[in-house]
C-alpha cells in the first residue's frame, strides 16, 4: 500500500510503499482510510520535537487523526463489523489498567499511539483494536470527521471540563479560532450557557467564529487584553481556553483571567512562566489538556450528527501531502486539512 513516512527529522516525509498491515491479534481492526487529518504536532513531529518524548524508530507513517471503513477484523472483535464506517480513537489502550478501567484511557498505562509512536493513517490501511473504534452514524463521513479524532477531541475534553463549571452568567474567552479554535467555540456553544468571547489575529478566522456562534470577537492586534476586560466590565472571564500556548497567548490569557478563574492549556509551545504569589492571591486555576478518552470522541460524535458540530476542512490526495504539511506551516488552511487516499 502507499504511505507517507518520516525517515529522517528535519525533512519532508515520502510517500512510499510498504506493506499491508497483517491482523496479529484476535481484537485487531484494520481500517480503511477514508480521511487522514494534517494535524500541527505533525509539523512538530517532523521537526524533531517528539523524538525525546516517543523514541519512534524511523522510518514510520505519519498520521493521528484517522477515519474510514472497516477492512478485516480479527475472530474477537464484536462491536464492529466489515463495512462499518468507523472514526477511530488515537491510542490503541490495553483495557485492564486502572486508567483504562476509570474510562480514562487517554492515560492508558500500556498504550501505542498510531502516527506519534507507531505506524499512523497517512496511508491506505491502518491496523488499530476494536477497542480505539467508534462506529459513524451513516450521515457522516469519513473525510468529514477524521480531525475530529484528535483536534475535535481534545478541543472537547478541555471544554467538557469547562462546561462543569460554566453557568449562565459566566464567560469563556477562546484564544485561537483555527483547527481546534473552531471546534472548541461549536462544542462551548453546545454545552454550555456562556458568553464566548473569541481571540485571533486573523480576521478571516474571526467571522467564521462569529458565524459558529461567538458572542464578540476580537483581533488580536496588541490591544486584546484591554478589549476583553472591556467586555468583562475589567474583571476578566471565569474560563479561558488557550488554543495557541505561544506567541505571548499565554501572557494574554492569563491577563485575561477573572480571580479564581481556569486556565485550560490545549495549544503548546511557549512557556508558562508565572510569579507563585500571582496564583495564591488570585486562586487561578491552570489545567492541562492532552487528547480525550474514547467517551469523549462516542459524545462528540453524537454531536457531530446532530449538525453541532462541523469541521471545516480542506482536501488534499495523499500524494499531495506535502503540499498539505507546507500550507498548514504557512497559515494557509482555514479550519483542518485532510488527506484522502486514493479510492477513499
Amino acid at each position: 500500500m502507499k504511505a507517507v513516512q518520516l525517515s529522517k527529522y528535519e525533512q519532508t516525509p515520502e510517500l512510499t510503499e510498504v506493506p499491508d498491515p497483517r491482523i496479529t491479534g484476535p481484537l485487531d481492526v484494520i481500517v480503511r482510510i477514508g480521511g487522514a487529518g494534517v494535524c500541527r504536532t505533525d509539523l512538530h513531529i517532523i521537526e524533531g520535537q517528539w523524538a525525546p518524548k516517543t523514541g519512534v524508530n524511523l522510518p514510520y507513517t505519519l498520521g493521528h487523526e484517522n477515519a474510514g471503513w472497516v477492512a478485516e477484523v480479527g475472530s474477537a472483535v464484536t462491536n464492529v463489523a466489515v463495512g462499518d464506517t468507523v472514526i477511530l480513537h488515537p491510542l490503541v489502550t490495553c483495557g485492564l489498567c486502572r486508567a483504562c478501567r476509570d474510562g480514562d484511557d487517554v492515560h492508558c498505562e500500556n498504550s501505542a499511539f498510531p502516527g506519534i509512536d507507531t505506524d499512523g493513517g497517512y496511508a491506505e490501511l491502518l491496523r488499530t483494536t476494536a477497542r480505539s473504534v467508534v462506529r459513524l452514524d451513516p450521515s457522516l463521513r469519513p473525510a468529514d470527521v477524521a480531525a475530529l479524532a484528535d483536534a475535535g477531541l481534545t478541543a472537547y475534553h478541555a471544554v467538557a471540563k469547562a462546561a462543569r463549571r460554566l453557568r449562565p452568567g459566566r464567560r469563556a474567552v477562546v484564544i485561537g479560532a483555527g483547527g481546534l479554535g473552531h471546534i472548541g467555540i461549536q462544542v462551548l456553544k453546545a454545552l454550555t450557557p456562556a458568553e464566548i468571547i473569541v481571540v485571533d489575529r486573523s480576521p478571516d478566522a474571526l467571522k467564521l467564529a462569529g458565524e459558529l456562534g461567538a458572542d464578540h470577537t476580537v483581533v488580536a492586534d496588541g490591544s486584546q487584553v484591554e478589549a476583553v476586560l472591556d467586555l468583562t466590565g475589567g474583571q476578566g472571564a471565569e474560563a479561558v481556553v488557550d488554543f495557541v500556548g505561544e506567541g505571548g497567548a499565554i501572557e494574554d490569557g492569563v491577563a485575561m483571567l477573572r480571580r479564581a478563574g481556569d486556565y485550560y492549556v490545549i495549544g503548546y509551545g511557549g512557556a508558562l512562566n508565572v510569579p507563585t504569589i500571582d496564583i495564591i492571591s488570585t486562586e487561578i486555576n491552570f489545567i492541562g489538556n492532552l487528547v480525550g478518552s474514547y467517551n469523549d470522541l462516542a459524545e462528540l460524535m453524537v454531536l457531530a450528527a446532530d449538525g453541532k458540530v462541523a469541521l471545516h476542512t480542506e482536501t488534499y490526495p495523499l500524494d499531495a501531502f506535502a503540499q498539505a504539511l507546507a500550507d498548514l506551516d504557512g497559515g494557509r488552511v482555514r479550519g483542518r486539512a485532510i488527506l484522502i487516499p486514493p479510492e477513499a
